[in-house]
């Protein structure tokens, strides 16, 4: 019963919802790109994603500087049923396909520039104002 407290746990988040949502949409993501799309600074979205790791639902890895996730394969039937369900009902909610949007101009924004560390040239479509900043922190940096 414990991992599932956690798992739903894991769930009962917003940002990690759409943390999720992006994920499921894409192999995997910088740390960056998630603070690109969410409009969050890097503390909060590091927060979140280890909250998602310990519930086993992301992995992990580490590129020089750089923090990239992906989902981490569900091997609890009732589990990998409430995410099919989750990515089902995400599909038509109009939140989650502004999410996509703002991830996809960051990405071809970040493609344009050739690095994670065009995270400080500004954010892509951001809904969300990180407060006394004009631009978001540096990406990758862990604090």
């Amino acid at each position: 019963m414990k991992d599932v407290a956690r798992f739903l746990k894991a769930l009962a988040d917003e940002a990690r919802l759409e943390m999720l949502w992006l994920l499921m949409n894409h192999r995997e993501l910088c740390v960056c790109d998630l603070m690109a799309a969410l409009g969050t600074t890097q503390s909060k979205a590091s927060r979140h994603l280890a909250t998602l790791r310990h519930a086993g639902l992301v992995v992990d890895r580490r590129q020089a500087n750089w923090s990239y996730y992906a989902l981490r394969p569900v091997e609890d039937a009732l589990q990998r049923a409430w995410l099919d369900d989750l990515r089902a009902g995400f599909a038509g909610q109009p939140g989650a396909a502004r999410v996509l949007r703002d991830l996809r101009r960051w990405l071809a924004r970040k493609d344009r520039a050739g690095a994670c560390a065009a995270s400080r040239a500004g954010r892509a479509g951001s809904r969300r104002k990180t407060a006394g900043r004009s631009r978001p922190p540096r990406a990758g940096r862990e604090r």
